[in-house]
């Protein structure tokens, strides 16, 4: 079962069971990957599924943090609620050492590429490489700030 009949079938479980907040974020990751389908005229897979949901954390995250700042304890309780449910749906998340030592892999070969030790300058084609790599499997924060330490002089 793909990674999208899943959720279309939580989103059933969720209307049968009256769970409005779960039913409300799932819907919403419904119509986000529904969207993407017909703006580009494909067919998600369960890794653009996984992109797409990593997006809508990553906008979650955000909401709180401004929430938070703006002393909003109400909406701070609804994103996180929704946060959480998203959650459910990501892949196992790599720790640090395992992205360290990715990343140090890739920037090893870069340099092999490139015939010279890569730099900070090097950046945006370290993190290209690594992203795909690593797409749904690590945080993009935390693979950003290993490239920034592994490319440090």
């Amino acid at each position: 079962m793909s990674l999208k009949d899943q959720i279309t079938e939580d989103m059933k479980t969720a209307m049968r069971a009256k769970d409005a907040p779960r039913l409300l974020t799932i819907r919403g990751l419904l119509a986000a990957c529904k969207q993407r389908e017909v703006d580009e005229r494909i067919v998600l897979d369960d890794a653009a599924v996984v992109a797409i949901i990593d997006k809508l954390v990553k906008q979650r995250k955000d909401s709180i943090a401004q929430f938070s700042a703006g002393n909003r304890p109400d909406l701070v309780d609804k994103e996180t609620a929704e946060l959480h449910v998203l959650e459910t749906y990501l892949p196992q998340r790599l720790g640090a050492d395992a992205v360290a030592a990715e990343v140090a892999t890739v920037v090893a070969e870069l340099g092999t590429e490139l015939g010279r030790a890569a730099g900070p300058g090097d950046m945006g084609k370290v993190m290209g490489a690594v992203k795909t790599r690593l797409a749904g499997k690590a945080d993009m924060a935390l693979v950003s700030a290993a490239v920034k330490k592994a490319l440090a002089p």
